[in-house]
């Protein structure tokens, strides 16, 4: 699933900050249905994916 343009392109100041922003919005993602999550810098993957489910 592609996540909406209301989150893609969000960028941090460090992997900590993206990280945290994660742990505080995961539960509204995956409410809209997204299973998992990566972290990107640039185009390369740098942690994930990270499942949302328990």
């Amino acid at each position: 699933m592609t996540v909406s343009s209301a989150y893609a392109g969000r960028r941090f100041a460090t992997q900590a900050d993206a990280e945290s922003w994660v742990g505080e919005i995961w539960s509204g993602l995956a409410a809209e249905g997204v299973d998992a999550v990566t972290l990107f810098e640039q185009e390369r993957a740098v942690y994930g994916p990270m499942s949302l489910h328990a």
